[in-house]
């Protein structure tokens, strides 16, 4: 059963009653990550969908607060009226989970949804400022504050982010937006190795010209972006975003830097939006439910390596983003959960995330990296206060 809730009010009572029940509850705002976790029973879902509307913006604070039931397209309509927007450029799963809900703003944060330039700008958590929510005792509590500096209930504020719907229901958020850049350009580095590729990012990041982009595409993705129209071979993307004038200038510098590298041509400003949008959502990716998917958070020089590894033992396609450091895996049958893993220990550690596969394999392959035990004691003391009837199904985030 469904249940949506249309006031915060509402919503405790629910909560409040599931846990004199000992019912479970999977959180749940647009469906749109369905199928995204451990695949963990659950008895009743519980909706944001009825918590819907902006409460406050100002667009001179640069500051919105926002029910988490609204759609994410009402966020970013009121945003684009004042030529502002979210900075960490929140992806849209609906293309590699293969749904078709409507993305609320609720999700966005409790799912830590961030695209490429989060490694320049920040994650979705570190653009949020405060939050209501209803604990798993059917409390309500607001944590943060409308400014950066009032660092009230922080820790809060950071733990509900990227949880999942694992420790509470999220009713309300606050966050800052800042101004859309003027114009947007692509640097376009061709036939570029995996390997190669990285130094040239690398080297990117080095100059003073303010990358907010960095990509890689191998051969076997590269005609699934733009419709097919980047130049043949392997291609680096690079984005630079701000001023006209200063863009142009910083274009200049950066391509006389990556010509060293191989071949370089640019995109503008209408085919840069497309590009980023392709990849901030995983575009290659979408419509292939059968096949495995892994999200790999990892050092940007390490990326290459990892998959260079993994190609000589299972059946992969890849590519690269966050200068490298954010790499996208696609495997042909099985996820190779425990080979994967190894190879990221083995290259200094990181996160592996499956976030698609059939459900016969989500239910036999921890979607979620493994913890230390003393992080899983940590994790275990957090969920025991916020949630000590467990009614927040653990693992398990059906469609935030």
């Amino acid at each position: 059963m469904t249940l949506i809730p249309n006031t915060e009010t509402d919503a405790a009572y629910v909560i409040r009653n599931a846990a004199a029940q000992g019912t479970t509850l999977a959180v749940c705002g647009g469906d749109t990550r369905s199928g995204f976790g451990n695949a963990v029973a659950f008895e009743d879902v519980l909706s944001s969908r009825g918590l819907s509307g902006i409460v406050d913006y100002d667009p001179a604070e640069m500051v919105m607060t926002v029910k988490t039931g609204t759609p994410v397209t009402e966020v970013e309509a009121a945003l684009a009226a004042n030529r502002q927007m979210m900075a960490f450029e929140p992806m849209d799963h609906r293309g590699i989970m293969g749904t078709t809900g409507e993305p609320t703003i609720g999700g966005v944060f409790a799912a830590n949804a961030s695209g490429p330039r989060r490694f320049v700008a920040g994650a979705a958590r570190d653009s949020l400022l405060g939050i209501r929510f209803v604990n798993g005792r059917g409390e309500i509590i607001r944590a943060g504050g409308r400014v950066m500096k009032n660092v009230t209930g922080l820790d809060l504020v950071k733990l509900l982010a990227g949880s999942h719907g694992t420790l509470g229901f999220l009713t309300e958020v606050t966050f800052r937006v800042l101004p859309v850049p003027e114009t947007a350009e692509t640097i376009v580095i061709s036939n570029l190795d995996d390997a190669a590729a990285a130094r040239a990012m690398a080297v990117s990041m080095a100059l003073s010209v303010e990358v907010s982009g960095a990509a890689h595409l191998p051969q076997t993705v590269r005609s699934r972006f733009l419709g097919g129209q980047l130049p043949e071979g392997e291609a680096t993307v690079l984005r630079l975003e701000g001023l006209k004038a200063s863009v142009a200038v910083r274009s200049e510098k950066l391509t006389s830097e990556m010509s060293r590298f191989g071949p370089v041509s640019r995109l503008g400003p209408d085919d840069s939006r497309r590009l980023w949008q392709e990849v901030r959502d995983v575009t290659p990716y979408a419509g292939m439910p059968k096949k495995p998917l892994w999200r790999v958070s990892i050092a940007p020089s390490a990326g290459h390596q990892l998959v260079a590894a993994l190609r000589l033992e299972a059946g992969i396609d890849a590519f690269y983003d966050w200068q490298g450091g954010l790499v996208w895996m696609q495997m042909e049958a099985d996820p190779e959960a425990e080979l994967l893993r190894r190879y990221v220990r083995g290259l200094g550690g990181g996160h592996a995330t499956l976030v698609r596969a059939p459900e016969r394999l989500r239910l036999a392959t921890p979607a979620f990296e493994p913890q230390g035990d003393a992080v899983a004691a940590l994790s275990a003391r957090i969920k025991l206060k916020l949630d000590p009837a467990g009614i927040f199904s653990p693992g398990k985030m059906a469609g935030v």
